[in-house]
């Protein structure tokens, strides 16, 4: 991925923590000249010897599954907050830009056996459930209901490198900056005043 220095995050537990945070990614894969691409949640995880991975699932029926071969590449896109910048809020003449955060993991799968999907299927299961009035659990599902998992595979990504590209307006001096960060706060979008923050959690760290 293409990241200008400036904008480079290289912290790796910020990352990680993103990561856990912003699950839900592209799946992209190459074979025979032929891309594809699904959007599915990846789940970061590190095993007991440190290999960190990412585990997921998908469906047979999905074409993608002819990709997904022990020792085959995978990049994985993950996007977190972005927003508009509009260069009228500067004290001087420039173009618009885009502030945002993205990160992209490259790896290499491993089909999962059943056993090895029921797990990765469990710990998902457990990540967002948990928080729910009434959580639900495999082990309390139904034969019939589990009969579903015939129907996708599970694969683990070996990860083997993590860019981190976090676009926060470092190019700009204080007073245009805390300028941008007004602006975006009173735009009253979500992603917005998350760039917000991130962009002001970013230079108190930098200072």
């Amino acid at each position: 991925m293409y990241i200008p220095e400036i904008y480079k995050n290289e912290n790796p537990e910020q990352i990680r923590a993103f990561l856990k945070e912003n699950s839900f990614g592209i799946l992209v894969t190459n074979k025979d000249g032929v891309s594809l691409a699904t959007h599915i949640p990846l789940e970061y995880a590190q095993k007991e010897d440190g290999t960190e991975i990412l585990h997921a699932h998908i469906s047979k029926a999905n074409e993608q599954c002819k990709h997904i071969e022990d020792g085959a590449d995978a990049l994985c896109i993950f996007n977190g907050p972005h927003s508009y910048v509009s260069s009228s809020w500067y004290d001087f003449e420039e173009v618009p830009t885009w502030n945002y955060i993205a990160v992209q993991v490259r790896g290499k799968f491993t089909v999962l056996d059943k056993e090895g999907l029921w797990n990765s299927v469990k710990a998902l299961m457990h990540k967002y459930e948990d928080g729910q009035e009434h959580p639900v659990h495999m082990e309390a599902l139904s034969e019939k209901t589990l009969r579903q998992m015939n129907g996708i595979i599970g694969f683990e990504i070996a990860i083997s490198s993590i860019e981190a590209a976090y676009k926060l307006s470092q190019n700009r001096d204080d007073k245009n900056h805390a300028v941008v960060v007004d602006q975006l706060h009173k735009t009253g979008d979500t992603g917005s005043k998350a760039i917000a923050e991130e962009m002001q959690e970013q230079r108190k760290n930098k200072n």
